[in-house]
């Protein structure tokens, strides 16, 4: 039976419709992918994990110890559960949250789990360039090494909104924030990877949702257009430009001779965000297939544990990686035009004092 041929027309808000819309895509491809391809039931891809797996499976047995490693978001959702993997498998976790007082408590939490477990805390708000500059100086000023750099913070198709740099939030939060951060640390990547002997990872959190982003892909002159706004083409458009972000970071890398990699990835769509997306008729309608393409929490940061500490993963950069396998995402996302083209408009944008002039009709 195909879900797609179902309608819900009238019960659920745009948002809804998106999300549900993503079920129903993903269950396509579970019907109509290459068996060999095939791990959305639990069946393995090529590194021998699925969707089924959990963080702490895809780093078993893997060493941390002396590794330092910043999450950003590391106070809610997958967030939370990365910072509590890499703790336990003794890596050095800073915590960029935008409320301390919350990751204090999330902080408290993982060590009484994680007996001997370093975290610590630090405000970091990526809609604010002025709190990226600050976090990157204090960060910077503590003499901490850096060897992951994990992009996982963001937020979600909502309403038409500026950032505090007059930058359209969606695009501000998920890539502009992790953009200007990311250029800050770099050279702290550099020389931990160069002193240190170790591989410096980038790790950014897009989403399958960077399929459906505007047609043109990224508004470069209509950032802040809210007459043509789509709160879910934004949210995609954002998820693209991680993606981007990446790739033309991996050719800068590449160049520059630097031992790190930069590479990007959709955790799935998680089964605890059930309740807070869907009304009741569309969770009893998605009922019989959320238990095959929802994820649990230790299912749902298991990519990006997978991607930051596996050995596997070793020398591999510029890559889209899936249910802790490698895949395939849109053609635009591999456009190195396009990815130099964002390069730019972001390099222009976090250089000038207000996003205003830049993004202006």
């Amino acid at each position: 039976m195909c879900l797609s041929n179902y309608r819900f027309n009238g019960i659920l808000s745009s948002s809804h419709r998106f999300l549900f819309f993503l079920l129903l895509k993903k269950s396509d491809h579970i019907s109509h992918m290459n068996k060999k391809k095939m791990w959305f039931f639990g069946k393995k891809g090529a590194s021998g994990f699925s969707a089924r797996s959990t963080a702490e499976e895809v780093t078993h047995g893997v060493d941390g110890t002396g590794l330092t490693a910043i999450v950003t978001g590391a106070s809610s959702g997958i967030g939370v559960e990365t910072a509590r993997v890499l703790a336990l498998r003794g890596v050095h976790v800073v915590m960029a949250v935008r409320n301390t007082g919350s990751g204090a408590k999330v902080k408290e939490d993982i060590v009484n789990r994680v007996p001997g477990a370093k975290l610590d805390v630090m405000e970091l708000d990526l809609s604010s360039m002025d709190s990226v500059r600050k976090f990157a100086s204090d960060y910077k000023s503590s003499g901490c090494p850096l060897n992951l750099l994990i992009n996982n913070a963001g937020i979600m198709a909502c309403p038409f909104m500026l950032s505090k740099d007059n930058i359209e939030l969606q695009f501000a939060t998920n890539h502009l924030g992790h953009f200007l951060l990311t250029k800050l640390l770099l050279d702290t990547m550099k020389n931990t990877s160069r002193e240190s002997k170790r591989e410096g990872r980038i790790v950014n959190l897009s989403s399958e949702a960077h399929r459906y982003s505007y047609p043109e892909g990224v508004r470069f002159d209509k950032i802040n257009d809210k007459s043509s706004y789509s709160s879910i083409r934004a949210y995609g458009q954002s998820k693209l430009c991680n993606i981007l972000h990446a790739n033309e970071l991996t050719k800068q890398l590449k160049e520059d001779g630097v031992n790190i990699t930069a590479n990007s990835l959709h955790p799935g769509a998680i089964m605890t965000n059930l309740g807070r997306y869907f009304n009741s008729y569309l969770a009893g309608a998605v009922g019989a297939v959320a238990k095959y393409v929802l994820k649990t929490v230790p299912q749902g940061a298991a990519t990006t544990c997978y991607v930051a500490l596996s050995p596997q993963v070793t020398g591999v950069t510029g890559e889209y990686f899936l249910d802790s396998n490698i895949a395939k995402p849109i053609s635009l996302a591999k456009d190195s035009e396009l990815a130099k083209k964002v390069w730019d408009f972001s390099t222009k944008l976090t250089e000038s004092q207000s996003g205003e002039s830049s993004t202006s009709n």
